[in-house]
């Protein structure tokens, strides 16, 4: 089998490289260190030579609406394209969870990418996750009003991108879904309370506010919209463990 990961120098491409080559099967590396632009179409065609499955993490510049619609459409539309050109028989693409719910800011984005990926004539597999360990310290910087940060108090299964990526590599290896499988974090957790134990394991003194109208990436969330379904694949790692090991 021959997978090629676009976005594979990226946080969760690296890793799902890594899973996949555990399965045993033959990766081909997309990125543009390696001569290959998803946005331009430059190189895809040589890439994707071959391949039986296309598996899709690269992300947008910028969590901004317009950023992220502009790089997932033209993005997607060539990886699909060039997809169908080699005969791909199976297209896996990384989502969020509450994409089909929250129709603004990355969330929109990403729930147009799913609708891309859904009429493409590929078979294909959605893999939604929660938010990273990771994206919880990124969006805590553009909340910040002087020595105050504003988080939402919404409830959330965060997870670890190590555990995204080995379920990535288990979707992209088996057969196509035709539908989204759900990825998420062994806990429960606030938004706000996980928020202030990340800084202050981190000696950040600053002081985090529950705010209701604070948005996450772009959109104003409820308290119950960043939860996956009951059936979500559940990760292993925990937030101290992995806090633990950085």
């Amino acid at each position: 089998m021959r997978v090629v990961v676009a976005g594979a120098t990226g946080r969760i491409g690296s890793r799902t490289v890594a899973r996949l080559r555990d399965h045993g099967v033959e990766v081909v590396l997309v990125s543009r260190g390696g001569g290959v632009d998803v946005t331009t179409g430059e190189g895809l065609t040589r890439a994707l030579r071959g391949a039986d499955v296309v598996v899709d993490v690269t992300d947008a510049p910028s969590r901004g609406q317009l950023a992220s619609l502009e790089f997932f459409g033209t993005a997607t539309g060539n990886l699909l394209e060039a997809a169908a050109s080699a005969g791909v028989e199976h297209h896996v693409v990384l989502s969020v969870v509450g994409a089909e719910r929250l129709r603004a800011g990355y969330f929109r984005a990403k729930a147009l990418q799913e609708e891309q990926v859904r009429r493409s004539p590929i078979p294909h597999s959605v893999v939604r996750a929660t938010p990273f360990f990771e994206s919880v310290e990124y969006m805590s910087r553009p909340a910040t009003y002087g020595d105050v940060v504003h988080v939402a108090p919404v409830l959330t299964r965060p997870v670890s991108a190590d555990d995204v990526a080995a379920a990535i590599a288990h979707v992209a290896v088996g057969v196509p879904l035709f539908g989204t499988l759900e990825v998420a974090g062994p806990e429960e957790h606030r938004l706000d309370d996980l928020t202030a134990k990340l800084l202050a394991a981190r000696g950040d003194m600053r002081e985090v506010v529950a705010d209701t109208h604070a948005p996450f990436f772009g959109a104003e969330v409820g308290e119950r919209t960043l939860l996956p379904a009951p059936d979500a694949h559940l990760g292993h790692e925990t937030f101290a463990q992995w806090l633990a090991r950085r």
